[in-house]
């Protein structure tokens, strides 16, 4: 599996869809996720961009995965 370096989340009320990619911009995974189990999988994941889309939710996830 090649090393993620960017993940993009779409950000949604009760499903998110992650997307991650290597350094090329090729596709490592997609996922569909609950909200619940957000924080558990970007705490597996080794540090990277996160990119996501520009909302009020944005700026609480983003404090989030700070963390």
């Amino acid at each position: 599996m090649s090393e993620i370096t960017t993940v993009g989340l779409d950000l949604a009320k009760n499903v998110f869809q992650v997307h991650g990619a290597d350094a090329r911009g090729g596709v490592v995974f997609r996922k569909k996720l609950r909200r619940a189990a957000v924080l558990e999988f970007f705490g597996k994941l080794p540090p990277c961009l996160v990119a996501m889309e520009a909302c009020g939710g944005a700026h609480f996830w983003g404090r989030e995965l700070t963390r």
